[in-house]
């Protein structure tokens, strides 16, 4: 497990999960979304310079799915272990970062075995309970292309790192968007990891920002 987060995190810095995550600094998903969430909200509609609390929210959301996903595909894939997410916490100062108190997972080398637990791993134990809490009303379709959109961006810097994981990035994109709440949020595009989401993250109405790579709004049909 150690081997694997290590791996993992050369990829990128979304792609770390620390290890020994214990501390007065690291809290529990549920408190931390219970206690700081609205915190980290205020922070991220002040960096984006957004008086729009649902577009602070959505971009919000998205960034901490992609810091989920990142490392659990990381393993996955590099090292066919799926890190066990039950003893994550959460330090949300001097920046967001996620740790491990204690190290777990599952080898698993099968695709549909891997999209399963991956699944149940981050969507189900994690992106559920935070899209329960967020304190603002978001459009449940809307943080479902986030998760997605996530999902299929940390699989593309997967593939850029690693060029011959492209074909079972591919895959694994494809069966996690045919699994639970997944199903309809975006869709693959081309022989590779393009990827259309079904539902727009907003970020065009952030000051200076604009419309994104996988984003819906602006193509045909």
């Amino acid at each position: 497990m150690r081997a694997a987060l290590g791996e993992s995190a050369a990829a990128g810095p979304f792609f770390r999960l620390a290890g020994g995550a214990a501390g007065p600094s690291w809290q529990q998903p549920d408190r931390f979304y219970r206690d700081a969430l609205a915190g980290l909200l205020a922070d991220t509609a002040v960096r984006l310079g957004t008086a729009e609390r649902r577009v602070a929210a959505s971009i919000m959301h998205l960034g901490y799915a992609a810091r989920l996903w990142s490392p659990v595909l990381g393993c996955a894939l590099l090292r066919q272990i799926v890190p066990d997410l039950g003893a994550l916490r959460i330090a949300a100062t001097p920046q967001l970062r996620l740790g491990l108190a204690q190290l777990s997972g599952w080898h698993q080398a099968d695709p549909h075995g891997q999209a399963a637990l991956i699944y149940d791993t981050v969507v189900g134990a994690h992106l559920e309970p935070l899209a329960r809490a967020m304190p603002v009303k978001i459009a449940a379709g809307l943080l479902r292309g986030n998760a997605a959109s996530a999902m299929a961006g940390a699989l593309g810097e997967l593939a850029r790192y690693r060029p011959p994981l492209r074909a079972p990035a591919r895959e694994l994109a494809a069966l996690l968007l045919a699994t639970g709440t997944l199903r309809g949020a975006g869709q693959l595009t081309g022989p590779g990891l393009g990827f259309v989401r079904a539902s727009c993250c907003l970020y065009y109405r952030v000051p200076g920002g604009g419309i994104c790579s996988d984003c819906p709004l602006g193509r045909p049909g």
